[in-house]
């Protein structure tokens, strides 16, 4: 009966560190395609524990009542610290708790620095910007928007910005953070228990996998650009509750972190040099941050698709449009022009009776990410 107890409390200090190693940032567990052993552990967690603890159960009477019980009662202890620090210490939504209110304040309220960086999004002809600093601690963030749900999602370890409706089976739907697969956050539907990749929105393991959240149009920029661009939108201000984990945050956005997850390589890249990404169609392709504030604008192709890819005067703030063969823009003052035509950042025209450029999805992200989730990237 003693074998049983030490097999059970190896077997149960096994499981609970394999279960937390396959879906957070540890040594080599998010280089490998693990995802299928993590969601299998997962799904099939209470009936590893309750095997174990039976084992640990039964060894229990002979093992505590020997000349070694001392032992028994020391790995007693190890394995109940261990399934306790795996299961709340570890555990990834307890360590990035969701705000306890979203507030949010016009222009004239704002309390947050104009030269602070947000994900802007705009619903229905509502706008609202989350700032970095704020998301990035919280992962996610719920809200409505222009009479939809949506949750407005980033991960630091990736650099990703990305607003999804939370809409599972057709209905609304709540997501924690559950982990992360190849560094990126990975959440986890309330509704199937299905995984969901944060980098895109797709399901990853679990009954949906495959299935993919319906994505909004976002822009990265500052708050002074976007309440340039959306004078009416509200900003997202700090929870109190959590001050001092934005304070930790303060210096995450310009790349001056210094965790080896976030911190930024300033050279070309590397494994957490910036990149723009932009999507057309099946296409996709990746842009040197530092050759984008060099050139200021740059005309190209994403497959067949001419695109143009600008930053604003203040360095931070960068769209990108869909636009006709042959067509070529310069920028001057935050202001787009081409031919006989003048544009906003918003692709709205200025002069003319020019029709609306069509704005694409552009992402800042790490170098080691864009190349993940987009193995048949291009490189500019």
């Amino acid at each position: 009966m003693r074998k049983l107890l030490y097999l059970g409390i190896v077997g149960i200090i096994l499981y609970e560190i394999a279960k937390v190693y396959f879906i957070m940032p540890m040594p080599g567990s998010q280089q490998m395609n693990s995802i299928d052993i993590a969601y299998f552990l997962h799904s099939w967690r209470w009936a590893f524990r309750i095997v174990f603890w039976v084992m640990i159960i039964a060894g229990c009477t002979t093992a505590l009542m020997g000349k070694w019980k001392w032992i028994a009662v020391i790995l007693l202890m190890i394995a109940g610290a261990v399934t306790y620090g795996t299961n709340y210490e570890m555990a990834a939504d307890t360590m990035f708790y969701q705000p306890s209110q979203v507030i949010l304040h016009n222009a004239s309220q704002n309390k947050v620095k104009d030269d602070r960086l947000v994900i802007g999004v705009e619903v229905n002809g509502e706008a609202k910007a989350y700032p970095i600093q704020f998301i990035g601690y919280h992962h996610q963030v719920r809200d409505v928007l222009g009479g939809k749900p949506v949750i407005v999602t980033y991960c630091t370890v990736c650099r990703t910005g990305r607003v999804f409706e939370p809409i599972v089976e057709g209905k609304p739907d709540e997501f924690r953070l559950v982990g992360m697969d190849h560094f990126n956050a990975m959440f986890e539907d309330k509704r199937t228990g299905s995984w969901w990749r944060q980098a895109n929105g797709e399901a990853i393991a679990g009954p949906l996998k495959g299935q993919v959240l319906p994505e909004l149009a976002v822009t990265q920029t500052t708050v002074s650009q976007w309440l340039r661009l959306h004078p009416n939108s509200k900003i997202m201000q700090p929870d109190p509750s959590f001050q001092a984990k934005y304070d930790s945050m303060s210096r995450y956005e310009s790349g001056k972190g210094k965790s080896a997850l976030t911190k930024t390589d300033t050279t070309a890249w590397k494994e957490k040099s910036w990149v723009v990404g932009l999507k057309a169609g099946s296409h996709s392709k990746a842009y040197d941050w530092n050759v984008l504030i060099k050139q200021r604008v740059i005309n190209d192709r994403v497959g067949e698709t001419p695109v143009a890819l600008v930053i604003a005067a203040d360095n931070k703030s960068f769209f990108a449009f869909q636009k006709e063969v042959g067509q070529e823009f310069t920028i001057r003052n935050d202001t787009l022009f081409a031919q006989n035509a003048a544009y906003n950042l918003l692709g709205k025209p200025v002069t003319g009776d020019a029709m609306d450029l069509k704005r694409i999805n552009a992402y800042q992200e790490f170098w080691h990410s864009w190349r993940t989730f987009h193995p048949e990237t291009a490189q500019y």
